[in-house]
């Protein structure tokens, strides 16, 4: 998934961002209200982890011009303020979920996941598909019982191939939810990655390839 962290703590952001990426999520920064609007104004969100207390522009404010947009993505919004009436605020004005500061990476990993999952068609949480088994939560993948072990990048691509049900998905759409936006679009990541994919998953071939429009698993 593509996922936005916004926090203007930058230890405690990039921390966050180190999490997600080891939860195979592409991982974009913003340690200010203003660069997270134009951020969300190029960029394909699944998930915005929002902290409330930024500079420059609030992040109540990044909330309602986010639902304001009819964007998709869905907000967890993070604050140091426990109180029931903050807790009350932050959803009446569109964040779809509320995590208080100190919180434990696990629980954040889950939630993110979990609104991951409403962001787009609804889909199983194990994913099954051609003799695939793929499970988001732990991370694993299975061929015909066979465990296949994937880097985070492959992991990434195959999840988003598989939450597609065989539709094609195009190079700049993988590129979107398996890369972050410091990704250079010509360097050939995608092609690269799906060509090791295909090494792992082994024969017979399950990626196909559609000349000129993307990939899918069929």
């Amino acid at each position: 998934m593509r996922v936005l962290v916004v926090e203007d703590e930058r230890m405690l952001a990039g921390a966050i961002a180190e999490w997600l990426r080891e939860e195979t999520h592409a991982v974009d920064l913003a340690h200010d209200g203003e660069a997270a609007l134009e951020r969300i104004a190029v960029n394909d969100y699944d998930v915005v982890v929002l902290d409330r207390d930024l500079p420059r522009v609030h992040g109540d404010d990044v909330c309602r011009e986010l639902v304001a947009s009819e964007s998709d993505a869905r907000v967890l919004m993070l604050t140091a303020a426990a109180q029931l009436d903050d807790r009350v605020t932050g959803l009446s004005i569109g964040a779809d979920d509320y995590l208080s500061k100190p919180f434990a990476f696990p629980e954040l990993a889950a939630r993110v996941l979990a609104l991951g999952r409403r962001s787009r068609p609804a889909v199983p949480p194990v994913l099954r598909r051609a003799g695939i088994t793929l499970d988001p939560a732990r991370r694993e993948v299975f061929r015909s019982g066979r465990f296949v072990p994937l880097s985070k990048k492959e992991f990434a691509v195959l999840a988003e191939l598989m939450r597609a049900n065989g539709n094609v998905v195009s190079a700049e759409q993988l590129l979107e939810k398996a890369w972050d936006e410091h990704a250079d679009p010509f360097t050939g990541a995608v092609r690269l990655t799906i060509l090791k994919l295909r090494r792992k998953l082994a024969d017979p071939p399950v990626v196909e390839t559609v000349p000129g429009v993307g990939y899918r698993i069929a």
